[in-house]
């Protein structure tokens, strides 16, 4: 019997770690979201130009944007975490789920970065409405934040 339980509790020791590293994963990369809801953290280039994706200078942390979509609304709210500024909203939307949406532009369209996800990653908008921007994965932009040098190249 005593067998049987030192290894039940050896496999729950075993068993926690992986499910924190699982969880961390989960939360770095953005896999588990509040429905609804994604999260662009964009780069600046700092010192330096931008060519194409690659920064000469040094990449730094710039404003993270934030999207919840409501299906039954077909709306997209936007905002720009740690700004004070209202919230903005895309009316008239084609959501699929958080991730998957896309908007005509509004009058607050100057206001954000995109009008449109895909696979939760920001559509750059080649018409202008929007602000130019460089993404990086949430877990780049968090190192950055922490002085870590991430490289010289945004993921998109």
């Amino acid at each position: 019997m005593r067998a049987i339980v030192r290894n039940h509790s050896a496999a729950i020791l075993l068993f926690i770690p992986i499910l924190l590293l699982m969880a961390l994963w989960a939360w770095l990369t953005d896999f588990v979201t509040i429905q609804g809801e994604s999260t662009i953290y964009t780069v600046a280039c700092s010192s330096g130009e931008w060519r194409g994706q690659t920064c000469t200078g040094r990449l730094a942390p710039a404003d993270r944007f934030r999207f919840r979509a409501l299906p039954r609304r077909k709306e997209v709210l936007f905002w720009t975490l740690g700004k004070p500024e209202p919230s903005g909203r895309f009316t008239g939307c084609v959501i699929e789920d958080g991730r998957n949406w896309a908007c005509p532009p509004s009058a607050d369209a100057a206001r954000t970065i995109t009008l449109s996800l895909v696979a939760g990653r920001a559509v750059h908008d080649v018409s202008g409405r929007t602000q130019a921007f460089r993404a990086v994965a949430k877990w780049r932009w968090m190192l950055m934040r922490w002085g870590v040098s991430m490289g010289r190249s945004a993921d998109y």
